[in-house]
């Protein structure tokens, strides 16, 4: 219902927070007939009342709460990574089961269309490569782990797509976000290279992302089928 960022001592007693997570806290007029009680969106559970205008913090509120219905927890942290790497249907699907990752979202960057669709990126004239989004857990699963799976999941080889897909909108690429991001990348190339496999993928800065149509999201689940041009193949 709170984050701690939005605590604050105001000298009351009670814990004293400026804001509330979006529609997390419900206010309704007290029984006094002066006061707003503020209760919990979910079980409607009394927490304390709001105060407007005291001018504590830049916001000028006060949610007053009773520190008996208030436990915290630690907030779990969500870091994403962006990889390229031929059809995103299999690579999103291979990295939803990957330990530590929340979740993968198949789409398109790296091109110069706003808000390209599926047909824009089929004219080879956008610039956009397929691409997942991977949202993960950093404290479950290192920024190291992810790019090794990526370029154990595809041909990382390949100069003209992935498998059967031929086309720009196929190329092996990374878009690193740091330059932490950048230096592994370029670290995992060099020992596979080391190893004689001649690597194709690209490392490029991240760009703007933009989540492709419904249809193409979760697609072999929905299917019940497996990815056609993607596996796993040990290479570290």
């Amino acid at each position: 219902m709170y984050s701690s960022q939005s605590k604050f001592h105001s000298g009351c007693g009670w814990p004293s927070f400026d804001d509330e997570i979006p529609n997390a806290v419900l206010r309704y007029p007290d029984a006094d007939g002066s006061r707003t009680e503020i209760v919990c969106a979910t079980c409607q559970g009394h927490l304390g009342h709001v105060f407007t205008g005291e001018r504590f913090t830049e916001k000028n509120t006060r949610h007053c709460v009773n520190s008996i219905s208030l436990v915290f927890r630690q907030e779990t942290p969500v870091a994403e990574a962006v990889f390229a790497g031929g059809c995103f249907w299999g690579v999103e699907h291979l990295f939803e089961q990957k330990k530590g990752v929340y979740s993968a979202v198949s789409g398109y960057t790296g091109g110069t269309l706003a808000d390209p669709t599926y047909q824009d990126v089929l004219t080879h004239t956008s610039g956009h490569l397929e691409a997942v989004k991977v949202y993960y857990n950093p404290l479950e699963v290192s920024y190291e782990e992810l790019a090794k799976f990526f370029f154990e999941i595809h041909d990382p080889t390949q100069t003209d797509g992935q498998g059967p897909d031929i086309g720009n909108q196929y190329l092996s690429a990374i878009f690193y976000r740091s330059r932490s991001e950048f230096d592994t990348a370029v670290r995992l190339i060099e020992i596979l290279e080391a190893k004689g496999l001649k690597i194709a993928t690209t490392l490029r800065g991240a760009a703007i992302f933009y989540p492709a149509e419904e249809y193409h999201q979760d697609y072999y689940v929905r299917k019940g089928s497996q990815p056609y041009c993607h596996a796993w193949v040990k290479r570290f």
